[in-house]
């Protein structure tokens, strides 16, 4: 069930009418328990018991922390049981076929016989999500910065709330589990603002990402038979694709738990528009980098062991980062894109301080951000290669030249549509950065805000594919 289809809109009137007229808070919290189940299990309902066993575990873990620190003990035993359980759960079903199949490989290249090892393991959806706010927990209650909830179906619930279950962002269980202690009340959500972030998530992806993901497809399918020129507006059209697509689900995601009365963490603010990959890192996917900067940087030292201490925490973190996005060695190298990026900014820094120009530091930022997604979105290294040698020096692999105004379906996703895009998108993203929106917003009395919201629907509902394609995050 995708956000941007019609029966997850059916869906959410349903409970968002049923959670409102229940007058009991116990109530409604079992009403949304039971309706982030069956979100969740109507993917695929096996995994049900998978994610239910993820949070039984973590709540007894915590628990037992909880008792063994009043005993004077630090209940590093259960900390570890949890971690185990949760780390032991996701690589068995992300990663064990991805290292099967690399070592078999391994073998293979060495002159050994060997069998297929993979066992063909079906990823359940939002599993990388749901075991790090799981792990979260546990940690902050044996760090004792969380007290231990008391009920299950309220930790059960933090676990599944489906609005962000499936790809984020990533809730801390200090920011979501205090709002299940109160009641809501309809009468303080401000209905504007919050159906206004859906809007804004569904058009980012129901219109331009599923729009525009036609050229990133087409060259990216075979980029040995393009020219220089498509190669890069492939990877530009692909780095919209994917900011609109997951920040799209991000703002759909808070919307929606707005609407409920509950507020989830941001996880984007203006990425592409950031001074330096460090900066990129504080707008990018904030759930995730905040979480392996608290869980992970800093666990491993951190910066308190010197400069290149430093920069080795640095490394392994983008690296298992880059890992934790998908099974395959591609995302690997992509976050050592990331990590070395990272290092050398840093090294920068010390040397010759911060930048004074920051409109030529966001043009390399971008440069470097848009030639990583290369190895994030190509499916072989040959591809990968292909496509940064275009990318970095201009070097056309093939003869195909996309014409702008084309009789061919396919020819035209790739420049029409993408030129007739990015310009209008790049300017109301700038817009909204300098929140220019906000002021006309309340320069216009209630009934205005309605019409104008009811005719961008109706407009996006005009202009949108007519198949919906999953998120991309929905892969990791």
């Amino acid at each position: 069930m995708i956000f941007s289809e019609p029966r997850f809109l059916l869906f959410f009137l349903l409970v968002f009418a049923v959670h409102w007229s229940l007058r009991n808070n116990q109530a409604r919290k079992h009403f949304l328990l039971a309706c982030s189940l069956y979100f969740y299990g109507f993917w695929d309902w096996r995994f049900l018991g998978l994610i239910v066993g993820c949070a039984a575990i973590d709540f007894i873990a915590a628990g037992k922390i909880k008792a063994a620190q009043a005993r004077g003990e630090k209940g590093f035993g259960w900390m570890l049981t949890s971690l185990v359980y949760d780390l032991g759960t996701l690589a068995f079903f992300k990663y064990f076929d991805f290292f099967a199949d690399s070592a078999g490989d391994t073998l293979r290249w060495l002159g050994l016989p060997v069998s297929d090892l993979t066992l063909g393991i079906v990823l359940p959806v939002g599993i990388s999500f749901f075991t790090f706010q799981a792990m979260s927990y546990t940690i902050d209650v044996y760090r004792g910065r969380l007290q231990a909830v008391r009920r299950f179906d309220d930790f059960l619930l933090f676990i599944t709330f489906f609005p962000q279950l499936v790809a984020g962002p990533i809730v801390r269980a200090s920011d979501f589990l205090f709002q299940l202690e109160t009641k809501r009340e309809l009468a303080k959500v401000d209905v504007h603002n919050a159906l206004g972030q859906f809007l804004s998530g569904f058009i980012k992806k129901a219109v331009i990402a599923d729009m525009i993901a036609g050229p990133a497809d087409v060259v990216f399918k075979d980029p040995s038979a393009y020219d220089a020129g498509s190669i890069w507006i492939a990877v530009v059209c692909y780095a919209v694709q994917i900011y609109c697509d997951f920040s799209g689900y991000s703002d759909m995601a808070i919307g929606t738990g707005r609407l409920l009365g509950y507020e989830l963490c941001k996880n984007f603010d203006f990425p592409y528009l950031a001074t330096s990959i460090t900066d990129f890192w504080r707008r990018w996917h904030l759930s995730l980098s905040t979480w392996l900067r608290d869980y992970l940087y800093i666990t491993l030292g951190g910066n308190r062991g010197g400069r290149w201490f430093t920069h080795r925490n640095l490394m392994l973190t983008m690296l298992l980062g880059g890992l934790w996005h998908g099974a395959g060695w591609n995302f690997v190298i992509w976050g050592a894109i990331h990590g070395t990026a990272l290092v050398v900014h840093k090294e920068w820094v010390l040397r010759f301080g911060t930048g004074k120009l920051p409109f030529v530091s966001r043009l390399v930022t971008l440069y470097v951000v848009l030639a990583a997604w290369i190895f994030f979105r190509a499916q072989t290294f040959d591809q990968s290669w292909t496509m940064l040698k275009a990318w970095l020096w201009f070097e056309s692999p093939g003869v195909k030249v996309v014409k702008l105004w084309s009789p061919d379906p396919e020819t035209w996703s790739l420049f029409g549509a993408s030129m007739l895009l990015l310009l209008p998108l790049l300017a109301l993203h700038i817009a909204t950065h300098l929140r220019t929106h906000l002021w006309l917003r309340g320069k216009m009395p209630a009934w205005l805000v309605t019409l104008l919201f009811g005719v961008i629907a109706a407009l996006s509902l005009a202009f949108m594919p007519l198949q919906a394609r999953p998120f991309i995050y929905f892969q990791f």
